[in-house]
């Protein structure tokens, strides 16, 4: 039977450079995929057209509740996709929502969880949503955070940063990969071979170099100069703006700062953003 992976994490952590190196890794091509084509290769938990497929009727016609109810349906349906692993994105935390889990246990394989310094991620956080940095700093210190469905796309439920990033480490009995950005900025090639042998894929060293290098932010960055990016938000003027980690530095005022690191100082340690002392390590 085949089986989901899911890729996970909080919004703006790296997970379409996770998307892209396993679409150039898999392709096995000899030229860079084409970045409006990571749809075909990662399909994701938010698409409208999966629950209007399996409904019969609009998504703008149906409640949240039944929304909910067909979930463990599009799971399934999702898993039937293709031979082999099915690649999911999602950005929802781990949790049940009136009684139904945000994933199925019976068509999961496990699960890829994507996670970047929070003080980092804020940035790119605000960027993409049109947010003021001090805005998006309590955004990702919000419980009841949440996207907004919009066309196309279903509302996603993500808690604050601790809170979903905790929810996908803790799961129990969840067979999953933490992948720090940081970690796949620093050594791509080191930790993309990490994520292969986590995937039980077999593991070809030719063809992983050069997924690395077709994923490389300037190959990403050079294609959407050149043919836009389908998933680039409307308040953002560019989708892979820097790419680079610690440039929080040099952007977020002390204020924001401290807010972040006193809301999830716990979880920035437990990760190696924080060190004991309190100062910050990344």
């Amino acid at each position: 039977m085949t089986q989901i992976v899911w890729l996970a994490s909080f919004p703006k952590s790296g997970n379409t450079w996770v998307r892209a190196l396993l679409a150039n890794y898999l392709s096995g091509r000899d030229t860079p995929v084409d970045i409006n084509s990571l749809p075909n290769f990662v399909y994701g938990d938010m698409r409208a057209e999966y629950y209007e497929r399996l409904s019969g009727r609009k998504v703008q016609d149906l409640s949240w509740a039944e929304i909910n109810r067909l979930r463990p349906r599009v799971h399934q349906f999702l898993a039937g996709a293709r031979d082999g692993l099915v690649f999911v994105k999602t950005h929802n935390r781990l949790s049940s929502i009136d009684g139904i889990p945000t994933i199925t246990p019976h068509v999961t394989f496990g699960a890829v969880y994507v996670v970047r310094n929070p003080l980092d991620m804020v940035i790119s956080f605000a960027r993409h949503y049109g947010l003021p940095l001090d805005r998006a700093a309590q955004a990702i210190c919000f419980k009841g955070l949440e996207i907004p469905p919009k066309s196309g796309h279903i509302l996603q439920t993500l808690s604050d940063w601790s809170t979903h990033v905790g929810g996908w480490l803790r799961a129990p009995g969840l067979y999953h990969k933490v992948v720090r950005y940081e970690d796949l900025s620093a050594d791509p090639v080191a930790a993309f071979a990490e994520i292969i042998d986590f995937l039980r894929l077999q593991r070809n060293r030719k063809r992983l170099k050069m997924a690395v290098r077709f994923s490389s932010f300037t190959e990403l960055a050079r294609q959407e100069r050149t043919t836009g990016f389908i998933e680039r938000s409307r308040s953002a003027e560019r989708f892979f703006a820097q790419g680079r980690t610690g440039v929080w530095r040099g952007v977020l005022s002390e204020r924001d700062v401290r807010l972040i690191t006193d809301h999830h100082g716990e979880m920035m340690q437990e990760l190696g953003y924080l060190a004991p002392d309190g100062r910050i390590a990344v």
